[in-house]
């Protein structure tokens, strides 16, 4: 398989630095992700993308990048593009807390994206280990789903600190549960149906709750604490992006809207890992598992239209050199797109769609003309200067996103690419 003369060298440059990995298995010895370490260097944040969801090969990939981060590195939370106010529970599972079948009523109704694995081996590592490994949340609830799994929890709050209040936060909870589902593909379409006097009322009234809530920031805490206190306003905030997300969601389905609109929820996991990142240990470091798209350090255009800024352009900005960022794609196989239906429990259904020869200008050409298979390659190099002070090769301008393309300058975007020279659908989901 070949690709353009234009993009030949970094072909060229991948087959002479990219490295080999021998195993996909987690169980595996992990001796052969040592390139990991100078390239992760002191990082606080190491995020671990894929190219697409529900993907056996990048679980897999992420599962032993997880244990090597954390039994020789001394990573110790894995974040998830998971919602913040869910994510809680699952932190008390994985420490512990409960029995082993409870994992599974947890995640019963979220997007079965992979973390059933990791949090399971997390659970059987914390048995032993110390300091245990945490769990944190920092998607806007459900996927934006529902508002309800973060506005039940501020009711509770409200019950006891200022129970003035929740007759409001009970307004939003009914007009919420009207058009409450499975992920935002299910809830903007039903929230788009509502009269606007609705859509504007749950708008208004959690706006309200959150002005409250910081302006009373000090009888809040002297009731309560700080920590709880300020889970509180987490959960409300992220209610309020979601809010705005169902609206930008409803838009971009009409095929009109803001620019980048749905960034609001990209905005909000950003500010979820930061505010986790204040509060754990001072030096905590921590491995984040989201979407290629979600990662990834640059904005996010498709067909020269710029749709999104994504949260690793957010965290770049925040943490400099502090946040690495890992590509995950593949050059054969299938992937698993997701063509919208409202009539499934996630609003969509997967499709196995088999892949088509790399694009010319592609990450995963320039893999394919390499002639490479299961490795990762250091983008930091291929940035750098030669020898003879000429510029590196020139770089991919689009990676895989399903079985589209996204086109971004790669070598901006992410910090390394870890390749697989094949896909499978992952056939256990459980999604219609």
């Amino acid at each position: 398989m070949s690709v353009s003369s234009h993009h030949k060298p970094f072909a060229d440059w991948l087959r002479t630095h990219a490295a080999a990995l021998t195993h996909l298995d987690p169980e595996a010895p992990l001796d052969d992700l040592e390139p990991l370490r100078a390239l992760i260097g002191d990082a606080r944040v190491v995020a671990i993308g894929e190219s697409s969801h529900f993907i056996d090969e990048f679980a897999l990939m992420r599962e032993r990048i997880l244990r090597f981060l954390v039994e020789r590195c001394g990573f110790t939370v894995l974040a998830f593009e998971y919602g913040f106010s869910e994510g809680f529970h699952l932190d008390a599972w994985a420490q512990g807390e409960g029995t082993d079948d409870d994992l599974s009523a947890h995640l019963a109704a979220a997007i079965p994206v992979g973390l059933e694995e990791p949090l399971r081996w997390m659970r059987r590592h914390n048995r032993t280990a110390a300091p245990p490994v945490r769990f944190a949340g920092i998607d806007i609830p459900a996927a934006g789903g529902s508002l309800l799994p973060a506005l039940a929890p501020v009711a509770d709050y409200l019950h006891d600190i200022d129970p003035e209040t929740l007759p409001t936060v009970q307004t939003a909870m009914r007009i919420a549960e009207s058009f409450a589902g499975g992920s935002g593909a299910v809830a903007a379409p039903a929230w788009a149906r509502l009269a606007t006097a609705e859509q504007d009322a749950l708008s208004a009234t959690l706006t309200r709750l959150l002005i409250r809530f910081r302006s009373l920031e000090p009888l809040y805490v002297s009731r309560s604490d700080q920590h709880c206190y300020d889970i509180a306003v987490r959960r409300l905030e992220g209610a309020c992006h979601a809010d705005y997300t169902f609206r930008a969601m409803a838009d971009l389905f009409a095929g009109e809207g803001l620019t980048a609109d749905t960034s609001a929820r990209d905005a909000y996991m950003a500010q979820s890992l930061l505010w986790h990142l204040e509060r754990f240990e001072p030096g905590t470091r921590v491995v984040l598992a989201a979407h290629n798209a979600h990662i990834q350090k640059t904005p996010v255009s498709f067909n020269g239209h710029l749709t999104g800024l994504p949260m690793g352009q957010h965290l770049h900005r925040a943490l400099g050199d502090d946040y690495v960022a890992l590509g995950l794609t593949s050059t054969t196989g299938h992937t698993a797109d997701m063509p919208r239906d409202e009539n499934t429990r996630f609003g969509f259904t997967i499709d196995a769609t088999a892949l088509e020869p790399p694009e010319p200008g592609s990450i995963e050409a320039a893999f394919a003309d390499a002639e490479l298979g299961l490795s990762i390659a250091d983008l930091h190099q291929a940035r750098r200067k030669t020898p003879d002070n000429a510029d590196p090769a020139p770089g991919p301008d689009r990676i895989r996103i399903q079985s589209a393309y996204l086109h971004t300058p790669v070598l901006e975007a992410f910090d390394a690419i870890l390749h697989t020279p094949t896909s499978t659908v992952a056939d256990n989901l459980n999604i219609t």
